[in-house]
């Protein structure tokens, strides 16, 4: 697992922050207030190859053993665009986002909406639809 790399002048998820005052605090433990700073910081931490960050935010129910973060040809990340973020439930939300990335030479998009679940005030990635 790479280690996060506090000294990142502008956080990847594009807040406009740096990374330290951005999802930098959550990579270290400090649980995410909401489902968006959530979705955020998992983009980040798919960015820097923070394994195990995405394994302890992903819902037991529905976690996966493991990532292959160490793909080849490389996933390299491009850029994030967060569309909806919305509360839908007392425990449940939804964030709709589309993150760039590109696969060698070819550039890829995904949007998505990501589901999640607030469970004893710590939010967790449940599935996408």
């Amino acid at each position: 697992m790479k280690s996060p790399k506090p000294t990142l002048e502008h956080c990847p998820c594009e807040s406009g922050k740096p990374y330290a005052a951005c999802c930098g605090p959550y990579h270290q433990g400090v649980p995410a207030p909401a489902a968006e700073a959530l979705m955020r910081s998992r983009y980040t931490a798919y960015v820097l190859e923070l394994e195990s960050y995405l394994l302890t935010t992903w819902h037991p129910d529905t976690r996966p053993t493991a990532l292959n973060l160490a793909e080849e040809p490389p996933v390299k990340w491009l850029g994030l665009q967060v569309k909806h973020a919305e509360i839908t439930g007392e425990t449940t939300a939804k964030v709709e986002f589309v993150a760039r990335y590109k696969i060698g030479s070819k550039a890829e998009k995904m949007h998505e909406i990501s589901q999640f679940m607030r469970v004893n005030e710590k939010w967790y990635y449940l599935e996408a639809t």
